[in-house]
Order: C-alpha cells, then sequence, then structure tokens
C-alpha cells in the first residue's frame, strides 16, 4: 500500500469524492481515503504522479508521504509520521475564531442588543438606521474574509460538480449576507421617498448577524472537532515519541553520537543503562536486563546476554552492552508496528461504505431540500426573508461531517487502545471483524504452550538421589542435539550442577543415548529403548504411563545396568491459556485446538487447557483444510505462531499471530498479538466488539441528528406546534454535532479489554455436538497420500486429475516436492478407493494418514 497525504478536504463527501477520482485511474486496484488523517492509501500499479494528478483534477492537493525522508540510513519513519500528525489545524482555526468573536461581539450588540432590547448606542449611529446598517455590514464582511475557507472550498467543491459541507456554509452564510445587503439598499431607498415604515420593515429583514453567527458557529466546532481529532491519534502518537532521535556507534575504537538515521545495517553500537536501544540489533558483548514495556507492553526486564536479540526504542536498565545493527529505520520493529498502526487507519472497515455512500448524495440532496423549502413557503404566502430563513436554516443544520468521522474516529481509537496493549490490528476490516468470530482455532505449540520443553517430573529409583539422577542425565544430555535435551540442560543450570565430562558418547538408534562417566556406562532415553538394557520396575512404568496420559515425554536413566530413575519432559502449556480458552467460551465462541501432534499428547493438553474439541496429526496442509470445513458453520479465527500455520491463517476469516512467532506467520495474520500472550485474544475480541458498538452509536447519532434537524429547519412543524429554528441555532447544532461523535469515540480509551466481568455471551450457533461430529468426521474427510514418482508439476496434474475425479473428493492439493497429496471430500471415500485412483496412473502410493 503507497500512503498519499491530501490536502483540502472538509467532510465525507470530500473523502468519498478523491476516493471515486483516485478509484478511477488505471492500475489502482484498491483505494481508501481517511479524513481523520487527511490520508490515503493506494493499491496498484498505478504511477504516484496518476494519482497525484487525479486528486488534483478533482480539486484537492495530494503528496507522497515520506518525499521528504532521509536517504543515508534508511527513513526515519517515526519521525515522518510524528510530523504528519502533528496537531497543525488547531492553531489556525483558533487563530480564525479569536478574531471572529472580537467581531462578532460589536455586531451581535448592533443587531440584537439595541434592536431586541434597546441598548444604547454611539452618537454616530443614534437613529441613523443607514449608518446602522452599514456598520452591520462591515463587520459581517470582516468575519466573511476572515473565514474566507469557507467559500474558496464550498465553491471550488460546487464548481467541481462535487458539493461538500462548506458548500452548505458558503451557501448558508452568502445567502444570508446577500439578502441582507439587498434589504440595505431597499431600506436606503425607502428613507430617500420617506417611508419610515417600510425603513423600519427593512431593519428586520437583516440577517448579517446569522451571516457571521453561521461561520463562527461553525468554527467553534471545527476548533472543538480539531482538538477531539487530535486526541484520538494520541496512540499512534505515543508510539512515535518512543522512537530514539540519537544513537552512540562505535567508529576506529571511538564513540560517536550520531543522528539516528544514519546507522546502518553492521554498525556497532553502545547503550549504557538508561538508554534508549536505538535500532534492532544483537547482542555482542555485555549482560542486561531490558524493558521492553515500549512494544509487549510487558514491564517485567528481560535479561539479555551476547547472542540475544534486541529492538528499538526498548530501555537498557542495568548493564552496558554493545551491539550490532541489524535492522534500521523502517525495518526495525517499532518503525513496523507505527507502519501497522497507520496502515490500518488509513483502510476502510465495511460498514464504513454505508456512511460514504450516504455522503456522496447528501450534500446535494441538502441543497435540493433547501430550495424546496425556500420555494414551497413563498407559494404559501410567507415573505422573501421568512422563507429564506428556513432554506437557510436547512443548509446549516445539516452535517455530513458526523457521518464521515463515525466509523474513522472509532477504529483510530480502537486501533489505538489495542497498539498501547500489545494488540495490533492490521486493518479495519480486521478490527470490525474479529469480533464476530463464532469458533476460535488454536495451535498448539507456541500458543496455548509455551513451545520450549520443560522438566515437569523427576522421579528417582530406589537407591538414587534427585542430585545424583540430574547429574547424570545433565552428563549424557549437554552433547545430545535432542530439543528435549535443553529442558534437562535449563534445569541443570538452574540447579547450578557442574558439568562433568563423559566420553564415548553416543546416539544411538531407537531415542537413546549412552557413554561411560568414572567408568561407569550410562544409557538414557525412552522406555523401550532403556527396558531393551534393563528390567523397569512395574511402579516406575505405570508412573511413566501415567505421564504419557498427560501428554509429557519420559526419559528414563541407567547406570551400569541399575536404573537411576526417570525424568518426565513436556511442552506446558502457558499461565493464562486455561483463563483466555474459559472466557472465549463464556463469549459464545467454540474453542477447537489443532496440532501436528499425536492424538495422546494433543488430548492430553486440550484437557489441560479446556478447549471444546481437540483435532491432532494434520499436516500443515490439512490444517488450512480443516479451516475451510469449519468456516462453513461460522466466522473462524485462527491463532497461530509457526511458518506452518501460515497457510490457515491465511484461510481463517481472521488470523492472529503471535509476535514471538516467524515472519511468515506475522505476514500471513490480520492481527498481531506482541505479548504472545493466549489472554490477549479475547481481549482482541472485546476491543473489536466495544469499537464496533460505537461505530453503531456515532452512525446512530449522525443519521438521526440529521432526520430530526432537517424536518425541524425546514419548519414542517411550524403548522403544528409553532416550533421555528433561527439559522444561528441551526449552525450551532452542526457544530456539535461532530464535536459529539468524536467525543463519544474517545470513550472508548477508558474500555477495559482484558476485564471480562461485562462479557455478554452471544449465541452459539455451533454446538458443541455439532463442532464434535465435525471434527470426529476430519479424519474421514482430509487424507493425506504419500505418493512416490512424482517429478514434475506435470506429474502433479496428472495425480490431481485422478483424485479429482473420485466421487466424493472436492478437491486435492498435490506437491510432486513434498511427494504429497492433501485430498478433501465432501463424504468419506475409502484408502483403497484413492490408492487405486493414484496407481493406475503408475504412482506408487506408500502411505495415506
Amino acid at each position: 500500500m503507497v500512503q498519499y497525504t491530501v490536502t483540502g478536504m472538509s467532510c465525507a463527501a470530500c473523502s468519498a469524492r478523491v476516493e471515486k477520482a483516485v478509484s478511477k485511474v488505471d492500475g489502482v486496484t484498491a483505494c481508501s481515503v481517511s479524513l481523520l488523517t487527511n490520508s490515503m492509501g493506494v493499491e496498484g500499479t498505478a504511477a504516484p504522479e496518476q494519482v497525484i494528478a487525479a486528486v488534483e483534477e478533482a480539486g484537492y492537493g495530494a503528496s507522497l508521504k515520506g518525499t521528504e525522508s532521509a536517504k543515508s540510513g534508511g527513513r526515519n519513519l517515526a519521525a515522518e509520521y510524528e510530523d504528519l500528525l502533528q496537531d497543525k489545524e488547531t492553531p489556525v482555526v483558533k487563530r480564525r475564531l479569536i478574531v471572529s468573536l472580537c467581531l462578532l461581539i460589536p455586531l451581535m450588540y448592533l443587531s440584537m442588543g439595541h434592536m431586541m432590547w434597546n441598548w444604547p448606542l454611539p452618537m454616530f449611529l443614534e437613529g441613523n438606521h443607514i449608518a446602522m446598517g452599514l456598520a452591520q455590514l462591515l463587520l459581517a464582511a470582516a468575519i466573511m474574509v476572515v473565514n474566507q475557507k469557507f467559500f474558496i472550498s464550498g465553491f471550488i467543491s460546487l464548481w467541481h460538480r462535487a458539493p461538500n459541507m462548506d458548500t452548505l456554509v458558503a451557501l448558508g452564510s452568502g445567502a444570508s449576507f446577500v439578502y441582507s445587503v439587498y434589504a440595505l439598499f431597499a431600506m436606503t431607498d425607502a428613507q430617500m421617498k420617506g417611508n419610515m415604515d417600510a425603513v423600519m420593515g427593512y431593519m428586520h429583514e437583516f440577517y448579517f448577524e446569522s451571516a457571521a453567527m453561521i461561520l463562527t458557529l461553525i468554527t467553534v466546532g471545527k476548533m472543538l472537532e480539531a482538538r477531539s481529532k487530535g486526541k484520538t491519534t494520541d496512540a499512534l502518537k505515543s508510539l512515535m515519541k518512543l522512537s530514539p532521535k540519537t544513537a552512540v556507534l562505535v567508529r576506529n575504537g571511538k564513540e560517536v553520537e550520531v543522528g539516528i538515521e544514519q546507522v546502518r545495517i553492521g554498525d556497532r553500537f553502545v547503550v549504557r543503562p538508561g538508554e534508549q536501544i536505538p535500532v534492532d540489533g544483537i547482542v555482542l558483548a555485555g549482560n542486561s536486563a531490558v524493558n521492553e514495556a515500549a512494544l509487549t507492553g510487558e514491564s517485567i526486564p528481560v535479561d539479555k546476554e551476547p547472542g540475544d536479540p534486541v529492538s528499538a526504542a526498548t530501555l537498557n536498565q542495568s548493564g552496558f552492552v554493545t551491539c550490532e545493527a541489524l535492522r534500521v529505520g523502517e525495518d526495525t520493529a517499532l518503525a513496523k508496528v507505527i507502519q501497522m498502526v497507520s496502515d490500518a487507519a488509513a483502510t476502510k472497515a465495511p460498514i464504513a461504505k454505508v456512511a460514504d455512500r450516504v455522503s456522496g448524495i447528501f450534500v446535494p440532496a441538502v441543497i435540493g431540500i433547501a430550495l424546496v423549502t425556500i420555494a414551497v413557503w413563498l407559494l404559501c404566502g410567507q415573505t422573501v426573508g421568512f422563507a429564506l430563513a428556513r432554506g437557510i436554516s436547512v443548509l446549516v443544520i445539516s452535517c455530513p461531517c458526523a457521518l464521515g468521522l463515525a466509523t474513522p474516529v472509532a477504529i483510530m481509537v480502537g486501533n489505538g487502545m489495542g497498539a498501547k496493549s500489545g494488540i495490533l490490528f492490521k486493518t479495519a476490516v480486521s478490527l470490525e471483524e474479529t469480533g464476530k468470530a463464532q469458533i476460535v482455532v488454536l495451535d498448539k505449540t507456541g500458543t496455548i504452550t509455551s513451545g520450549e520443553p520443560k522438566v515437569t517430573d523427576i522421579c528417582p529409583g530406589r537407591d538414587c538421589t534427585e542430585e545424583k539422577l540430574l547429574e547424570a542425565a545433565f552428563a549424557l544430555e549437554q552433547k545430545s542435539e535432542h530439543p528435549l535435551a535443553r529442558a534437562i540442560l535449563a534445569l541443570a543450570a538452574e540447579s547450578k550442577i557442574n558439568p562433568r565430562e563423559i566420553t564415548e558418547f553416543q546416539a544411538v538408534p531407537g531415542n537413546g543415548l549412552t557413554g561411560v562417566l568414572d567408568g561407569k556406562v550410562l544409557y538414557g532415553g525412552s522406555r523401550t529403548f532403556i527396558s531393551r538394557k534393563i528390567r523397569i520396575p512395574d511402579s516406575m512404568s505405570e508412573l511413566a504411563e501415567r505421564c504419557a496420559l498427560e501428554g509429557k515425554t519420559p526419559l528414563f536413566f541407567s547406570e551400569d545396568g541399575l536404573l537411576l530413575g526417570m525424568i518426565a519432559v513436556a511442552d506446558v502449556i502457558k499461565e493464562d491459556s486455561p483463563k483466555a480458552v474459559k472466557e472465549l467460551q463464556q463469549m459464545g465462541i467454540r474453542v477447537v485446538m489443532l496440532t501436528g501432534d499425536n492424538e495422546r499428547t494433543a488430548r492430553a493438553i486440550g484437557a489441560q487447557a479446556g478447549v471444546d474439541e481437540v483435532i491432532a496429526e494434520v499436516l500443515p496442509d490439512g490444517k488450512e483444510a480443516v479451516i475451510r470445513q469449519l468456516k462453513e458453520k461460522g466466522k473462524v479465527i485462527m491463532v497461530g505462531d509457526g511458518i506452518n500455520d501460515a497457510p490457515a491463517l491465511t484461510r481463517a476469516d481472521i488470523g492472529i499471530a503471535i509476535g514471538a512467532g516467524t515472519d511468515i506467520a506475522i505476514d500471513a495474520a490480520d492481527v498481531v498479538l506482541m505479548k504472545s500472550r493466549l489472554s490477549d485474544v479475547p481481549a482482541a475480541i472485546r476491543l473489536s466488539r466495544a469499537t464496533l458498538k460505537n461505530i453503531h452509536e456515532n452512525l446512530f447519532w449522525a443519521f438521526i441528528y440529521n432526520v430530526i434537524g432537517i424536518p425541524l429547519a425546514a419548519g414542517v412543524w411550524i403548522p403544528v406546534f409553532g416550533w421555528k429554528l433561527n439559522p444561528m441555532f441551526g449552525a450551532a447544532a452542526m457544530s456539535l454535532s461532530s464535536f459529539c461523535v468524536v467525543s463519544n469515540a474517545l470513550r472508548l480509551n477508558l474500555f477495559r479489554m482484558h476485564d471480562a466481568s461485562k462479557d455478554k455471551k452471544r449465541k452459539t450457533i455451533i454446538s458443541k455436538e455439532d463442532l464434535k461430529m465435525q471434527t470426529e468426521n476430519k479424519k474421514e474427510l482430509v487424507k493425506t497420500l504419500t505418493v512416490e514418482g512424482m517429478m514434475c508439476v506435470h506429474c502433479e496434474a496428472r495425480v490431481k486429475k485422478a483424485l479429482e475425479a473420485v466421487e466424493g473428493v472436492e478437491a486435492a492439493e498435490v506437491s510432486h516436492v513434498k511427494g504429497t497429496a492433501v485430498v478433501t471430500m465432501s463424504v468419506p471415500v475409502t484408502d483403497e478407493v484413492l490408492r487405486e485412483a493414484v496407481e493406475k496412473q503408475d504412482y506408487p502410493v506408500t502411505a495415506i494418514r
């Protein structure tokens, strides 16, 4: 997505006009304009020059974001966005407002104070009606000059046949002024003829104060709106303020402080205690504790030692470290977060399109209603002044701004709230759709579990101590490359056991290790392996069986034919996983665990986490097929962290990636959880639901305001209740409507997304039994065939065609590289039928899962 800054927009009609103009450019596949941030995101192959030309032709200005960025060390993305989001509008509007008020006070004194309450006038105006009229004209004209922006923008938009909110204000204020000038000339003519009754009549036809008051009140509204809009981007601004401005590099053995944009990949930099880490890198020397709250929201410092990664904007709390720069400029983790939040603000939620469609025809419709109103009152025998006042009221009370701001302000605040808590929504669509989930599918390893094996049980034999068992295990496992060995090594390091040198080490086929320690032969490995060497007591076998049922892997160790004991290792579930699953279920969401692990381990972990259903022994391709089937039952969220989860994350309605996961998984996902906590999944759903509710409230207010206000302004209720709206009060109402919408969106800042006490359980479309039936049929409806002999894409095509010709087969994904064919079926098909279909094409099938 290429982002542009757009200038000259004042309401939703403007943004709709820009979007329509750019969408017509050849090569543009998608365009989204944000009135809130005055930005535009464009996808496709169109050249920036074409896009900018289309915007300018529509009557607005545009420029590429980041055109002034530094070229030496990469863009300083945070500095760019900080400049773009700086509130430049409020000070300008504030100055206009102050001058307008200074001119409006004497105007209101003359028009209202003297005329209605007979307040005293200066001697040179006393009894001089023409001078009174001229004074009002000059003051009103001065206010119109100060607020000329409304007229310039309004009439340019009208010239381009795309009237906007400024057009309504300019027409309303301009009509009041022009009619008042006519009344002033008519009064002068009447005075010259000595017709004093006509003079007094025309005096009451002056609307100079309405022309000026309309502009001033709209300016008040614009200032309130600008200040509130500035607050909606506070979260993004706070992220930008975290970005370091300088770095201390080591060059020729000396420390040199440079601007952050001058840091290049491969540069060495030093960070002292209390300083921010300037760019993403790796620790070369030194140890420290780093506070990563800026990125993850976690306030507990993380220990860093040589070889550990560090991220820009995190705080070095204790030691002096030397690091090497790995990612700089727009490639740092912080810059990517800022980019992600900004991109989300530049996209449109589906619900916003409703408001956009209305905004596109709203202003022309209002102008039409105002003209009809004037004509009807004139036909009813009312004076031109009365009819004009009703038409002006219609123009100035109508508010397309409230419609245009209803969605983007809520999206920006919700997105900012998520970013501060480490929950990043990549687009406005993902923020809206996440809360509609009915099924959440969780990967096991790294999502429900920690992803790192840990020692859970130490069970020494009859004549052995825990310390001796751990020493022997440590001696053997320190030379092993097996993932489970890391758990024993970590526990030994925690227990401060000194490493002892082992000789004749050998990794034995069949899940075993052997070596000699102090002249004694050690064996370690699975129960099957050790049982070939020694006899394992029944009590220890039963204990191992229980551990296996709980999803743990029992490892046995022996010394010179004697059993030292058993150590159980498992990928333990995260502390917050059961709570997160329970919160999801309380929201009316079905929770499924999807894993490639064996059935028994998966069932054990699933039981501990409390999920509704477990689907085990699924290959990566199979995960995508399972998601496709579950989508038939309702909206599906997939939560994962690995490369093998990427296809499923893409296939799901919403993909959520754990922040500690792989870059591929994060790229494939719609939402990223920076803290890698499963409890952030229900928090993201809560935030999405709260944001959508806020959008509905905003749209309701914006629509109902216009539905009530326009008939009142047109004078529909005058014959019934005598209700008549002065144009000045219409302008005040218009100003407040936008302010109310933005203020309501700001209430989201008070939302507590981790508070489950107010969760409302939604009706569950898919029952637990239905889900169980769906998942139990999984093995029958998705099968993976191992096929030999495929050498190229032509082979793939032959196997695919043969399988898809089988009755009941919906699709077949074939890969000659992997030597597999993943078959998705609408009804169960036997292995023999599938095997026969493939082998008829002369490709042997060696296995079917």
